[in-house]
């Protein structure tokens, strides 16, 4: 009797896992089908080997993922509750919810450049929350279908593999997947550890595409977002950021401003922190913050003040003496002492903005609405450096988190001048008084600049990264925000063709 159990039951756990490949053999082809849409989120390799290490990856590493989740899943549950009917429904309903969180983890990939998790959790549920707002009915009908189709698909493979489990069995043809599956496993990884140690950034900018793969790295990212010069690297061994392949493509139209003001800011930026200091005790209207972020390059700074734009746009800008696109007759602007600039000086007097080269002498316009005074950083050694901004106004220097100089601006044509559209078009800068977020890019000196918070992120000319307190200055030990780092690379290149 003992043995007739035994037996019975060494039976049904044997056609379960028989049963059991050939559900995880088809919900393979479901899974592939799904994470086609991971290769069309991001830029096509340029490369033979480029193709092919995507091809092998994207079969081997999806038909990996698919049986891992069988044997942490319906393996376990066929040897402790061998009931065929019951898996069977079980591994439906447990397929839907895998392949459904697939089909999430590839919307959330294709829209906002990385995978669920839980630290860009807010950017996420704000995605999702924006599509369901935009659309409410033709949301929850598409995605109610598409969980729909997913349970229906998992039902009806689960009865068909196991009502036709001994014609299966028969055929060949899944040996042959399987050993294909394993060779492109092995190949993918080949290819991948000769393109690491060979810097084939085609091969590892890809790194991050498929969910549970390999942890993207700072060049990873740079690669996969065209911000390497590969061309030079290979000639000189040596990865730059390079922005003269950089072209700026301004948004065009210019939004209008209907009901613009017509505010005088003054702009004074000080050659050195003594005389702004000196010029500071004769304005006691003057508030001040410690938290103005400014590069230590100086026309880096100069650019941002008076485009909005970090200097990776510098280059394309100077060389066709681009005027700033929020300029127009009746949004002037005067600047005083600044060669590199007067492409785009007005000869009014009574400009709507004044940017002066400024000294302890310097007055301020009588009518000035706004007044922002701070003093360039001194040279050194470093990319930024946090200093003293000094303003009129109260609002702006209560500001929590960083102040750089393209918020000036913002702030100044965003706010003062009434035309917040046309500052959100054409300038990367944040107007102060509309700040939703305590974050910002910039770029210096070949090295590209993220902030959130006090913490500053750097990824400089080799590809490498570190964080640093904005505060303090010290290094802050922590691991690369791959979500953060994504959605500022692509504010950086919000105007690039």
């Amino acid at each position: 009797m003992n043995l007739s159990q035994q037996s019975q039951f060494s039976s049904k756990v044997s056609q379960l896992l028989s049963w059991g490949h050939w559900f995880t053999f088809a919900n393979i082809g479901l899974l592939l089908f799904i994470s086609l849409s991971y290769l069309f989120a991001d830029s096509a390799p340029t490369t033979f080997v480029g193709y092919l290490y995507m091809f092998v990856t994207w079969l081997s590493h999806t038909s990996f993922i698919t049986f891992i989740a069988f044997v942490l899943t319906i393996f376990p549950l066929s040897l402790v509750f061998p009931y065929p009917r019951h898996i069977r429904g079980m591994a439906a309903v447990i397929a839907t919810f895998g392949a459904s969180l697939l089909t999430l983890d590839a919307y959330v990939y294709f829209n906002l450049g990385y995978h669920l998790n839980s630290s860009a959790l807010p950017e996420i549920v704000s995605l999702l929350w924006h599509r369901l707002t935009d659309s409410p009915a033709l949301t929850t009908i598409f995605a109610g279908g598409i969980v729909l189709l997913i349970l229906a698909f998992q039902l009806l493979v689960s009865n068909y593999t196991w009502h036709h489990l001994a014609r299966l069995k028969q055929y060949k043809f899944a040996r042959y997947a399987t050993s294909t599956i394993l060779v492109c496993f092995a190949l993918s990884h080949s290819i991948h550890i000769w393109a690491d140690a060979n810097l084939k950034f085609d091969i590892t900018k890809q790194d991050n595409v498929l969910p549970l793969s390999y942890p993207t790295t700072a060049k990873s990212l740079l690669a996969k977002n065209d911000l390497l010069d590969l061309d030079s690297y290979k000639e000189a061994h040596d990865v730059r950021l390079d922005p003269h392949n950089i072209d700026y493509l301004a948004p065009m139209p210019p939004a209008q401003c209907v009901d613009e003001t017509t505010a005088k800011i003054d702009i004074l930026v000080f050659s050195n922190n003594d005389a702004l200091e000196s010029f500071v005790n004769t304005q006691p209207n003057l508030r001040k913050t410690d938290l103005f972020l400014q590069p230590i390059e100086v026309e880096d700074t100069l650019f941002s003040l008076v485009y909005g734009l970090p200097a990776f746009y510098k280059s394309p800008i100077f060389e066709k003496q681009q005027s700033p696109v929020w300029l127009s007759e009746s949004r002037s602007l005067q600047v005083e002492g600044f060669e590199q600039f007067e492409f785009i000086n007005s000869t009014n007097e009574d400009s709507s903005i004044r940017l002066v080269s400024a000294d302890e002498t310097t007055t301020v316009r009588n009518n000035a609405h706004a007044v922002f005074a701070f003093s360039l950083a001194q040279h050194s050694n470093g990319i930024v450096t946090t200093s003293r901004l000094y303003s009129s106004d109260k609002k702006v220097v209560q500001t929590d988190g960083l102040i750089q100089p393209s918020d000036i601006i913002a702030t100044s044509v965003g706010h003062y001048l009434n035309c917040q559209t046309l500052a959100k078009q054409s300038m990367l800068g944040s107007n102060l008084y509309k700040r939703h977020d305590d974050t910002g890019v910039n770029y210096s000196q070949n090295v590209f600049i993220a902030f959130k918070k006090d913490r500053i992120t750097l990824i400089d000319s080799d590809g490498n990264f570190k964080n640093i307190s904005a505060a303090q200055g010290f290094a802050i030990e922590q691991r690369l925000d791959v979500p953060f780092l994504v959605q500022s690379i692509k504010k950086l290149k919000r105007y690039t063709p």
